[in-house]
């Protein structure tokens, strides 16, 4: 990851700092919120000190061989055997070619968005005899030049009961990227309706599911997708700053 690390700063202080800010504002919230660090162009000694040093448990990955480079070298110092493993999460858009690539080192896909993905993750899973956690990637903004299924309350739920025929893909809930927005108001508009959905599918209809996942709001949107109901956040330039 030379690339990466030569426009990168790596520095300790401000990451350190920016993971204080955000922890405090994820506090403030009656709801538990995860924090899920976006690492894309992130280099691996970064990822280990984000991981060793403040504690942080999930990390995502847009780009399947970024993350198959960076595999090998991020590390878990864990201090006993009661620490919580590292979840490596897939949050970029996913072709069915390269599923069989990141089936055995990802905890959960977050761009489930067709039928034919869903198959691919189910017959690279059950090779391995793993269940895969994913999320149901839902398009908010309705846009042309982005993946996820159309926020359409019978759409989702057709979606999602086709899916129970999979037994190595287990439906953990939604995920949701609101269109680039001027201010939070905006944004609050996108995840109303995105929570909406999320209660009114996931919350009535699919029991089985312990704790839904909503996914949605990042660096300069999190605040207001936590206070729509957002219970994981994707995470990366207000946590390591911007690259060079």
């Amino acid at each position: 990851m030379k690339e990466n690390q030569s426009i990168f700063n790596f520095d300790k202080k401000l990451i350190k700092n920016n993971y204080d800010i955000i922890k405090n504002n994820i506090m403030k919230y009656d709801h538990k919120v995860t924090l899920l660090a976006a690492t894309k162009t992130i280099p691996p000694d970064v990822i280990n000190y984000a991981v060793n040093e403040l504690g942080i448990r999930d990390i995502g990955e847009n780009r399947v061989q970024e993350l198959l480079d960076k595999y090998d070298a991020i590390q878990m110092e864990a201090s006993d055997d009661s620490a919580n493993n590292l979840n490596i999460h897939f949050i970029g858009a996913l072709q069915t070619n390269k599923v069989k690539y990141i089936v055995d080192k990802v905890s959960m896909i977050h761009s489930l968005d067709s039928y034919k993905l869903a198959e691919e993750i189910e017959k690279q899973a059950a090779k391995i005899n793993r269940i895969i956690d994913v999320l149901i990637e839902v398009n908010i903004g309705e846009e042309p030049n982005k993946s996820g299924v159309l926020p359409d309350y019978d759409i989702i739920v057709k979606f999602v009961s086709s899916l129970e025929a999979f037994s190595h893909v287990n439906v953990r809930g939604m995920m949701t990227m609101a269109p680039i927005c001027q201010n939070n108001s905006e944004y609050v508009k996108y995840f109303k309706k995105t929570y909406k959905i999320f209660i009114d599918i996931f919350n009535k209809k699919f029991h089985n599911i312990d704790i839904p996942i909503l996914s949605m709001g990042m660096s300069d949107s999190y605040i207001p997708a936590i206070e729509c109901g957002s219970n994981m956040i994707r995470v990366g330039t207000a946590l390591f700053g911007k690259r060079n």
